[in-house]
């Protein structure tokens, strides 16, 4: 069946379910209880069903089906189910599914740039400072052209989430300086994989649910994921007892809710709103979530699992900073990175510096409180 054969089936089952009209001409008017039965969303995500992030997805389906009253309803499904986790770009295009949830780096090896919406270079905003960018500082208008114009992808997407900084990760024995990493097989993704290359290590990019295996096997030696709950889900305990938090490499992404345009254009407009702007209203919820389990996790692999936590060690913190210089001016030869990464550079450069201004030292407070406990 053609693409368009299928864009014009499911016209025409969304019509038919959500209008639920009376038939004109002599044809029978559909049964009540088809006119009445939720239009289903088939959206696939990138993390397996033990991962927090598909608690995370689940949270956004409830809050679109209870904000349309039922009238739609979002199937979410793991890696896998469908395509592989980092093909759910290519699916949601060719209309295998409606939806995706997943991080635009997935699509890294698709176009470079992909990066810059989540992990690329840090000029000192966090990740809510780039999720702002995104929405009012031009970034959406930016992924826009290259998903649709330069990639031709037909698709849309909108982030949500600002993750917290990712871990430097984890290792068997302590790293302590920027020699300590030399050789070491790290896996990573995106722009962090080109990173870590500058500063001596030696990057795979695999996804989540392939980490604790290629460590099994000796395929790699360290690696991050993302948060202390994701890791521990999958493991990351049972092979290594070192965790390092704080890095540069990954400081400021988001999730990605991908929908085919197709798809999105056959919605009446309150439900386009509803998928829409539920993005944002998951959102706080997801970073609620995450704070609580986050932080209770982390506990859990100090106290039960035997896990040391450190602060990765300014000189190796130092050197990445260094490695995205020599990185930046490669990224640049591409004229639309270069676009973006001005748009972003301007950003930070004006909304950083009130945010840094204005912020006081939560540390201190925190040592005020509760002293000796943090030592940064």
């Amino acid at each position: 069946m053609t693409k368009n054969q299928n864009l014009n089936r499911r016209s025409f089952l969304t019509k038919s379910a959500l209008a639920g009209g009376v038939a004109t001409g002599g044809v029978l008017a559909a049964p009540a209880v088809l006119a009445q039965a939720p239009l289903v969303v088939k959206m696939q995500t990138s993390w397996n069903d033990a991962n927090i992030w598909q608690d995370f997805a689940r949270d956004y389906a409830t809050r679109v089906e209870e904000m349309s009253g039922g009238r739609m309803k979002i199937d979410v499904l793991p890696a896998g189910a469908v395509v592989a986790a980092f093909q759910v770009l290519d699916a949601v295009n060719d209309g295998l599914i409606d939806a995706a949830h997943s991080v635009p780096v997935y699509w890294y090896g698709k176009n470079k740039a992909a990066s810059l919406f989540g992990t690329g270079p840090v000029f000192g905003g966090s990740a809510t400072t780039m999720l702002s960018w995104f929405y009012a500082g031009g970034g959406q208008e930016l992924y826009n052209e290259l998903t649709q114009d330069i990639m031709g992808l037909d698709v849309v997407g909108h982030l949500g989430f600002p993750m917290f900084a990712q871990p430097f990760g984890w290792f068997k024995g302590e790293v302590n300086t920027v020699a300590d990493l030399q050789g070491l097989k790290y896996r990573t993704v995106g722009l962090a994989a080109d990173l870590m290359a500058k500063i001596g290590m030696s990057v795979a990019q695999l996804p989540g649910g392939e980490i604790v295996p290629a460590m099994e096997r000796g395929v790699i030696d360290a690696f991050e994921f993302n948060n202390p709950s994701s890791d521990k889900d999958f493991g990351a305990q049972d092979v290594a007892k070192n965790y390092y938090l704080s890095s540069y490499h990954q400081a400021s992404e988001s999730f990605e809710f991908l929908f085919s345009r197709s798809f999105l254009e056959d919605l009446d407009p309150d439900l386009q709103a509803i998928l829409k702007y539920g993005v944002e209203a998951v959102s706080t919820a997801n970073t609620a979530k995450a704070m609580d389990r986050y932080s209770a996790d982390l506990q859990w692999l100090q106290n039960e699992a035997g896990v040391t936590v450190h602060r990765t060690p300014k000189e190796i913190l130092d050197a990445q900073l260094k490695a995205w210089d020599e990185l930046i001016p490669e990224l640049e030869a591409d004229p639309f990175m270069k676009k973006t990464l001005d748009s972003q550079r301007a950003w930070v450069e004006r909304v950083s510096y009130y945010e840094l201004m204005n912020a006081p030292d939560y540390g201190l407070a925190y040592d005020h409180y509760f002293p000796g406990k943090v030592k940064l």
